[in-house]
């Protein structure tokens, strides 16, 4: 029974899942799959940035004058979250404040979740990369037994070689998972001030439409 054990044991271990190497090997290819996410996100965040201030300096200006229709020319000229945002609640302005605010919402959740497509893939590489280096590093030192257990003459050296090899597995998961982790967490800070600013806007925009609106009804109009 023993031997069958041990005959079973022997053919597992030969299997290619059973070689630290090609967890290596997943481990590089996430590595660069994460720093082309980091790279794609930032340039995009860059290529769609804006002037927020001077944006909504210029949108209160033309919401002040009554001017909506060059209002929403203006913010059509840029493709931003904050500017499609207020750009989607002000071609309906004619609906009365509680609709667009209502649009103003709906729209900021689908810009926002444009902003953060592929930040998933960032979080789940920084949570796993340790446990797939971890994997492969139990996988060495399983590797390294069986062969210490073939050359006791030569026990230390086998073992000691055997698991700084596998220890490597765990240093590059951590060298794979911290940068993810730190890119994470600065992409989500940056969608959440760009959100914030989109909220500004979309404040501004509802604020015009309820002072108009209340001036049409001490007026007296419909």
């Amino acid at each position: 029974m023993e031997s069958e054990s041990t005959s079973l044991v022997s053919v597992l271990l030969s299997l290619p899942i059973f070689q630290a190497a090609w967890v290596l090997w997943v481990l590089i290819a996430l590595s660069f799959a994460s720093v082309a996410v980091m790279t794609e996100r930032f340039l995009f965040y860059r290529r769609h940035a804006i002037d927020a201030s001077a944006v909504r300096a210029k949108l209160g200006e033309l919401l002040s004058a009554g001017d909506l229709q060059a209002a929403a020319r203006y913010l059509s000229g840029f493709d931003s979250l904050e500017t499609n945002t207020v750009l989607f609640g002000l071609r309906d302005y004619a609906k009365g404040p509680e609709a667009v605010e209502d649009l103003l919402g709906a729209a900021a959740r689908k810009e926002r979740s444009r902003y953060e497509q592929r930040l998933p893939f960032l979080a789940t590489v920084a949570s796993n990369a340790p446990f797939v280096g971890l994997f492969g590093t139990v996988l060495g030192i399983i590797r390294a037994f069986k062969d210490l257990s073939g050359n006791m003459a030569e026990a230390s050296s086998a073992v000691m070689g055997g698991i700084a090899e596998a220890l490597v597995a765990t240093a590059v998961g951590l060298l794979v998972a911290i940068p993810a982790v730190v890119a994470f967490n600065w992409l989500k800070g940056k969608v959440k001030h760009i959100a914030d600013d989109a909220n500004l806007l979309a404040a501004t925009l509802l604020a015009s439409l309820k002072s108009t609106d209340s001036s049409r009804v001490e007026r007296g109009e419909s």
